[in-house]
């Protein structure tokens, strides 16, 4: 019987490993911070980009490509799992939330079929566990070359060269001395093609002229693994993609929901072998939305695998390719990145984008502080601080933000025309925020609740179980978030957040609170019950009902409760909540000394509390 049983697992494992060697290999060359418009192939005239340029060529190339976050550890969450990170709880960045057990990995699935799966070398998943555990090979020097003979790869190599770091001036300089990029930009930086998002400012226009040479260099490292990859004979036999993991590097780009932030090169090539995998053929250029929500799938579909039930995206290639729905969109997410707290949520239709802030009390910059590196954004920002810009150009460190914006992406590409306060465009924006609301509820959006309630809730599990567990709730809870963020006109819906202030749901008093927030001056009427919030059982409400008070004028009672709450709060993302309302109010001379020395002693030094207490010690220009 033993002798049997192992002639079967054997006779298994050869056919596993035949049905196997009968599929493409596959691999994803990703750059990062790289929107789509940095390179040739997307008609950039001051680009030199050959060997990308040659791909897209001899390539599929999409046209509306978008990262559904537009940050990598949240980005990465959604690619991995081919679940929005809202739904999973991984919207917030390098958070490790944990997420449901029945969410497995496209690596696990690929690994299964019998490919082997290498990572070289980023991880940043977002979620509890060990990244490296889900791969055959993650480090630096993990590569397709190591795996049995004749057994199909995925393979990533992720190159970091055009990461926002490469604009910080001690990179910039190892750069020019490794002779990585030239010792001065080959376009001179007034001649650099000027976004009309930015002001013109000498440290800008030279960020911008140097990131083309990082592009530059991108594009060396891309064509030697393609050239890599050809050596080996294997060209034939694998299906290749670029893309970057988000938008940006130059202000408004990463860590905003505009398409300088969200869209992406996506380049395919699908050699001769395998060209029944693609509906398209290379060389063309396609308009079809498509997103990293759609990643997961489409590489189990390339490898004739089924696509699991959680998965929230499409297949685009592959036998099991869905071809878009007609009313398609792209859900785009931005909540916490680092140490700074704001939500915003977006969809377009690839025509159309909807932008809406939920903390629209917060201003649009910075979103970081890690981008203080660049010299750019530290020049925009102290050119605001000194008066020296035009209001357009200053309305994105200020606030109030708009709750709503609209924009036009077929005459308006780079978003600076707000249409939502024009009559002509009321059908598509009421139709958009609809839609937008009704996209929430159907993926059990958990941005609705605040990060610090995550451990009230559910404590160390999952926050998207809760959400399950309420989902006859949660359109109604998102809905009202959209009313707590309406337009600071509706004093009207005072009496109604007053009401539900009173509600058993810390998510409905949380929201509630938002709504005294967005109405400022016109929520005066609701100061006492404010007052009686700052005894709430949740610390993010009782932090809220504070916010809201010093909005109202009532500083020193708003204070006294914020710095009485430094000793009260336990959970680390209470109290980066906590640290947070302090700097938006520009209190942070408030925060004891005391807090300082006990955070720097307590932290490990790379926490973001522990940035913040580096910045109060030692004050920078940000």
């Amino acid at each position: 019987m033993k002798a049997l049983f192992t002639l079967l697992l054997a006779c298994l494992a050869a056919t596993s490993a035949l049905l196997a060697a009968d599929r493409p290999n596959i691999l994803w060359i990703t750059a990062e911070d790289a929107s789509w418009n940095w390179f040739g192939c997307y008609g950039n005239p001051q680009a030199s980009t050959p060997r990308i340029d040659r791909l897209a060529a001899t390539g599929i190339r999409f046209e509306r490509a978008y990262s559904n976050a537009p940050v990598c550890a949240v980005a990465r969450s959604t690619i991995l799992n081919g679940v929005y990170a809202p739904t999973q709880g991984t919207q917030h960045m390098r958070s490790r939330h944990p997420i449901p057990a029945s969410i497995k990995p496209y690596v696990t699935h690929l690994r299964e079929a019998g490919y082997y799966c290498t990572n070289n070398s980023k991880t940043d998943y977002n979620f509890r566990g060990s990244d490296k555990d889900l791969w055959d090979q993650c480090s630096k020097k993990a590569h397709y070359k190591t795996r049995s003979k004749g057994q199909p790869f995925f393979s990533i190599f992720n190159l970091t060269s055009s990461h926002e770091s490469s604009l910080f001036p001690e990179k910039i300089a190892t750069n020019r001395k490794r002779g990585e990029i030239p010792q001065s930009p080959r376009i001179k930086p007034a001649d650099v093609d000027l976004p009309p998002y930015l002001p013109d400012l000498p440290e800008i226009r030279n960020d911008i002229a140097t990131y083309h040479d990082v592009i530059s260099l991108l594009d060396k490292q891309v064509g030697e693994i393609l050239d890599e990859l050809e050596a080996a004979g294997l060209a034939d036999d694998t299906i290749v993609f670029f893309y970057s993991d988000h938008g940006g590097i130059i202000p408004r780009g990463k860590r905003y929901l505009e398409d300088t932030g969200t869209r992406v090169p996506m380049l395919v090539h699908v050699p001769e072998k395998w060209r029944n995998l693609a509906p398209f053929a290379n060389g063309t250029s396609q308009r079809e939305l498509v997103a990293f929500i759609d990643l997961a799938p489409t590489l189990l579909s390339l490898a004739c695998v089924d696509k699991p039930a959680y998965m929230q995206g499409r297949a685009f290639l592959g036998s099991k390719r869905q071809n878009p729905p007609q009313d398609d969109i792209v859900f785009l997410y931005a909540d916490r990145f680092d140490e700074l707290y704001g939500m915003r949520r977006a969809i377009t239709d690839g025509k159309y984008k909807y932008i809406r802030h939920f903390t629209p009390a917060f201003p649009a910059a910075p979103y970081s502080y890690y981008q203080f590196g660049q010299a750019g954004w530290s020049a925009w920002q102290s050119a605001w601080k000194n008066k020296q810009l035009t209001p357009g150009f200053s309305a994105i460190w200020e606030s109030p933000q708009p709750v709503e914006r609209l924009y036009d992406l077929t005459n308006d590409p780079l978003e600076t025309h707000d249409l939502s306060n024009l009559p002509a465009h009321a059908g598509r924006l009421a139709a958009m925020r609809g839609r937008l609301m009704q996209t929430m509820a159907d993926t059990l959006d958990t941005g609705i609740i605040p990060e610090p309630l995550f451990a009230e809730l559910k404590p160390d599990q999952p926050i998207a179980d809760y959400a399950a567990s309420h989902r006859r709730e949660w359109p109604a809870l998102v809905e009202f978030a959209f009313t707590a963020t309406a337009t600071a006109g509706r004093s009207a819906d005072l009496p109604l957040f007053i009401r539900k202030t009173r509600s058993a749901d810390p998510i409905v008093r949380y929201w509630a609170i938002q709504g005294c927030i967005t109405l400022g001056n016109h929520a005066a009427a609701a100061s006492d019950t404010l007052t009686g919030l700052l005894a709430d059982p949740a610390s993010v409400n009782r932090v809220a009902a504070a916010f809201a008070l010093h909005q109202l004028g009532h500083r020193d009672t708003a204070i006294d409760a914020l710095v009485a709450e430094l000793d009260k709060v336990t959970g680390e993302f209470s109290e980066l909540n906590l640290i947070n309302t302090f700097v938006r109010l520009d209190a942070q001379s408030e925060i004891p000394a005391s807090w300082v020395t006990r955070t720097l002693a307590n932290k490990d030094g790379k926490s973001y509390l522990s940035r913040f207490a580096s910045q109060l010690k030692d004050p920078k220009t940000h």
